[in-house]
């Protein structure tokens, strides 16, 4: 212990090795047609997978094939939106930065293209995207598709930023859709690939913009007990509680002049989680709850300035498996306190830091903070080589105390009657999606549980 407490941590790297630098397998589907996501929680054996170079080519598919058809990202969901045994269509050659206006600040992007590639194009035309999320590997589709968010009280989930979308239904008719569509827009902008395939999203962007990104570690009840304060003084600010132990890393990013750099750089040794975890080998919680905290109060402050883009969002390669559901933030504190007593109580084993931020609220039906309040979110990890289902089941009941919502990209165990009392506008989407695919082609098993029972 004593040699680990000499040493200075970086936020940074203990974040950056929780959560670390992935890259998705392109050539997947090379020889097989066997598919599987990111993670390799969920699996399937489709009949057929189909590559679209145009959205002729998917119009054609679309009328001349029949059965099961699902579409696919970059198989990021970790919830089993995906498997079916029918056909499986990539959009992926539908991609870039179609058309763009800058006086409206408005970009047409192929909705294939993956969040990490459209930084540059857009800073390139003076634009940049209001917010992204946490990982930059999902397309822009699949992020939109289930209500992908990122971080800050005063901005709202990806879906809400689009302006209008192509939408090629299941038979095979072409739908530009926008806000004169009314309900069917907010249907359409968060629609887990239930009602067509998207090929053209037109979001609302920005004038490019730099961000100052500023992390530290600090302890959990103090960040909590004002955590109202920081979330609205930030732009961005969220903190990863540490488990078994008093401390939370802290991220906060705002809206900055300064040049390109690194502007603070902590002394000391980077430590990595591998050596957290072997100390905590066979350790009771209150050896871990100890260690750790001596961990966290070693924790050196780090600072950054980038364009937006790249400090936003990262590359990740540990892969693991996650849930995360919204609340009202007014029980978001107490449900972070529960989640983190339950553990430590029945010494469950959890490498991964838990995840709490505020989003803002927003209009799209599905959206997590669907409505006009703000919501908290919390998410839990479990490293891909283990099972996750024992602590998930442990901890989703919490959620459900308090009011929760699922992210549709993440696991969850949720139905149709649990989802209804949930969303107010739920049971209208299930009513487009029946008029629109009344033969239930696009909906998978897990969809089918979701929305018809």
């Amino acid at each position: 212990m004593k040699e680990l407490t000499r040493r200075k941590f970086l936020a940074s790297s203990v974040r950056a090795t929780m959560f670390g630098a992935y890259a998705l397998n392109e050539t997947a589907f090379a020889q097989t047609t066997r598919w599987s996501n990111w993670s390799g929680g969920q699996t399937c054996q489709p009949r057929g997978r189909y590559d679209i170079s145009s959205e002729d080519e998917l119009a054609r598919l679309l009328k001349t094939t029949s059965g099961p058809i699902r579409p696919i990202g970059s198989g990021h969901s970790f919830s089993p939106l995906v498997p079916t045994d029918g056909h499986l269509v990539v959009i992926d050659q539908l991609s870039g930065i179609l058309d763009h206006d800058n006086d409206t600040l408005q970009a047409t992007i192929g909705a294939g293209s993956r969040l990490g590639d459209l930084g540059e194009p857009l800073e390139s035309i003076g634009q940049g995207m209001f917010n992204l999320p946490d990982i930059d590997r999902q397309t822009l589709a699949g992020a939109t598709a289930t209500g992908t968010h990122g971080t800050g009280l005063g901005l709202q989930c990806l879906s809400s930023y689009i302006t209008s979308l192509r939408l090629i239904t299941v038979a095979g008719d072409v739908m530009d859709i926008d806000a004169s569509d009314a309900d069917l827009f907010d249907a359409v902008r968060v629609n887990v690939g239930a009602l067509g395939v998207v090929t053209q999203i037109r979001l609302q962007n920005r004038k490019s913009y730099k961000l100052k990104k500023r992390e530290w570690a600090a302890p959990t009840e103090d960040i909590l007990a004002n955590f109202d304060e920081l979330a609205a003084s930030h732009r961005h600010f969220e903190i990863f509680p540490l488990v078994y132990s008093d401390y939370s890393l802290v991220l906060a990013i705002d809206e900055s002049d300064e040049p390109i750099g690194q502007t603070i750089f902590p002394p000391g040794e980077e430590v990595s989680l591998a050596a957290v975890r072997e100390l905590n080998a066979d350790a009771t919680p209150l050896e871990r709850l100890t260690r750790n905290n001596a961990v966290g109060a070693n924790i050196q402050t780090t600072e950054a300035v980038d364009v937006s883009y790249k400090l936003l969002s990262n590359l990740r390669n540990n892969r693991f498996n996650e849930m995360e559901y919204s609340v009202p933030i007014t029980a978001g504190a107490e449900c972070v306190r529960e989640i983190l007593k339950t553990i430590y109580d029945q010494a469950i084993e959890v490498g991964f830091p838990l995840e709490y931020r505020y989003v803002s609220g927003d209009d799209p039906w599905l959206s997590m903070a669907y409505g006009t309040e703000p919501h908290a979110t919390i998410s839990i990890h479990r490293t891909a080589s283990q099972d996750y289902k024992p602590y998930f089941d442990i901890i989703e009941p919490i959620f459900w105390k308090y009011g929760g919502r699922p992210h549709w990209g993440k696991l969850h165990s949720l139905g149709n009657k649990e989802l209804a009392q949930l969303y107010p506008r739920f049971r209208d989407f299930m009513e487009i999606r029946e008029s629109m695919d009344p033969r239930g082609r696009m909906v998978n098993q897990h969809l089918r549980r979701l929305f018809i029972g």
